[in-house]
């Protein structure tokens, strides 16, 4: 089997599928409880929170949820919530997750102003984040910016939108949606008060996501109930998913170079396949989007599963269909409906790339006319 397809989920890690059964069997505690079962719990989400603030390479806290689309629902309708005196416009991009997406849709229909700015074409000058932080003003309460696009790999330099944005207001809150990224880039581009993770996307369990939220900031709740961390997330933390989530970061390795090779070798190859456009740029080394001209994206992507090879032809919360998001990229319909996503992972070996392209190559001379 050869699994390209970790921007959807990835494979746990050993380390982490032990550690989840370890604290299953010897560990099941409630973390409210006041005796030694309950404090053994706690140590191991107070532990886990320090692993993942260290490797966000920042001080603050971290609040545990069920996976992403939590944490980011927790900021889109916390903070304008909280901070409802701060203006009525947030600005964000036009290829967010549906995690986010969705959401401000709906604060939209509350009356919020919600400005999406769109990403340059590939033969455009790199002023993207410029035009985030010009869209922000002194009525904005909310920026959302995602940091690695799911289905092209697009990096937004976040860091840079937060400093410039905090100098025109110092109010505006900015949240950034960092799934794609965390563990796999160096966080140097990353920078926000609220931060959305999750532990699925790097060998972790499904089910747990982080919330980071650096000092200071306040946010209303999404769920209400016993008052579990600070009141923020109730409900009795799952001790073994967290564990599991902590180890899946201390065990992602530094794969930064290794992406690079695989992203240059996969490029290349496709080269020198006839008619495939490269849909990616600027993007992170792990994800590359590109399109198969002539062969619809379903199909070939069934083609290759014979064959044991699991790609996406997108996000998987589209469940198959054509892409928005591309088209935001400047990618036409007539290839985004053809368009591939492979997505590497620490186990992602030279030789899996030379057997996708090989598959891709048998599937243009089949379905090609």
């Amino acid at each position: 089997m050869i699994y390209l397809d970790n921007s959807a989920t990835t494979q746990p890690f050993d380390s982490v599928i032990k550690a989840i059964a370890d604290n299953m069997a010897g560990n099941f505690g409630n973390a409210s409880s006041l005796h030694g079962m309950g404090i053994n719990a706690e140590k191991v989400i107070k532990d886990a929170k320090q692993t993942i603030l260290a490797a966000l390479k920042r001080d603050g806290d971290i609040i545990f949820t069920s996976g992403a689309t939590e944490s980011s629902n927790t900021v889109l309708f916390g903070v304008p919530k909280t901070y409802k005196h701060n203006g009525k416009r947030i600005v964000t991009t036009s290829f967010e997750h549906p995690s986010v997406e969705n959401p401000l849709r709906e604060l939209e229909n509350e009356g919020y102003e919600v400005v999406r700015v769109k990403p340059p074409k590939s033969s455009e000058p790199q002023d993207f984040e410029q035009r985030i932080i010009d869209a922000a003003d002194e009525n904005t309460v909310l920026v959302s910016v995602m940091w690695v696009n799911n289905e092209t790999g697009f990096i937004t330099d976040t860091s840079k939108i937060y400093k410039a944005v905090k100098r025109i207001n110092p109010k505006t809150i900015v949240h950034a949606d960092a799934v794609q990224g965390f563990c796999k880039l160096p966080v140097k581009t990353l920078a926000a008060d609220f931060i959305s993770l999750s532990g699925h996307k790097i060998h972790g369990p499904k089910g747990i996501g982080a919330l980071y939220r650096s000092e200071g900031m306040r946010i209303a709740p999404l769920l209400y109930g016993g008052g579990q961390q600070g009141g923020i997330r109730s409900g009795t933390e799952p001790v073994d998913l967290i564990a599991g989530f902590a180890e899946a970061v201390k065990s992602y390795p530094d794969c930064c170079d290794k992406y690079a090779a695989l992203n240059d070798r996969l490029t290349a190859a496709l080269s020198e396949l006839p008619d495939i456009r490269i849909n990616s740029y600027e993007n992170a080394k792990n994800i590359l989007n590109f399109s198969v001209r002539g062969v619809r994206s379903e199909i070939m992507l069934h083609f290759l599963e014979e064959r044991e090879i699991y790609v996406s032809s997108g996000s998987a919360c589209s469940r198959g269909k054509t892409s928005g998001v591309l088209a935001q990229f400047g990618v036409p319909d007539r290839d985004a409906d053809s368009a591939i996503r492979v997505s590497m992972s620490p186990f992602t070996a030279e030789s899996d790339i030379d057997v996708l392209v090989q598959g891709i190559s048998d599937g243009i001379k089949r379905f090609r006319r």
